[in-house]
């Protein structure tokens, strides 16, 4: 997908999750968003999804690790992010991201403004990590995820 042209399959105006006005942009496919602030991993088995617990909250999600202020779009952070969940390297596809736009931001918003970006890869590798594979059907506990759209159309792709 990573030469595909973007497509903004969703948008969220006045995002819940971002100061007052954000924007939050679900972008399938393209090149690689920048300032990327997170990388996640999506792994699928079928229309089950590999997932671990989120740092902090422990609620389950996609292996996601931080970007450094150095990495603009993410390749280190993905490069170890899938060597650690996977167990090495291994073919990475850029599937798309989660563009949060807010142009007022408050305190507590820790990202990157105007822009901030948090994508989402994929390989056909299997987790060598601990982690439950999650169903991930519309009525999936997946399905609030900001990230969830990029996963349905990615299944339907496969289809």
């Amino acid at each position: 997908m990573q030469d595909d042209a973007p497509e903004a399959i969703t948008s969220t105006v006045d995002a819940p999750w971002l100061p007052p006005g954000g924007v939050a942009d679900v972008v399938l496919g393209g090149p690689v968003l920048r300032p990327t602030g997170l990388v996640r991993l999506l792994l699928t088995d079928g229309d089950r999804v590999f997932c671990t617990p989120r740092d902090g909250s422990g609620k389950v999600d996609l292996p996601t690790m931080r970007v450094g202020a150095e990495d603009h779009d993410g390749a280190v952070a993905i490069a170890g992010l899938a060597r650690h969940v996977v167990g090495g390297p291994v073919p990475l596809r850029y599937v798309g991201a989660v563009r949060n736009t807010v142009t007022v931001p408050t305190p507590e918003y820790e990202w990157p403004t105007p822009v901030a970006v948090f994508a989402v890869w994929t390989t056909d590798a299997v987790p060598v990590v601990p982690g439950e594979w999650l169903a991930g059907g519309a009525d999936s506990v997946l399905a609030e995820r900001h990230w969830y759209p990029l996963f349905r159309r990615l299944m339907a792709s496969a289809h």
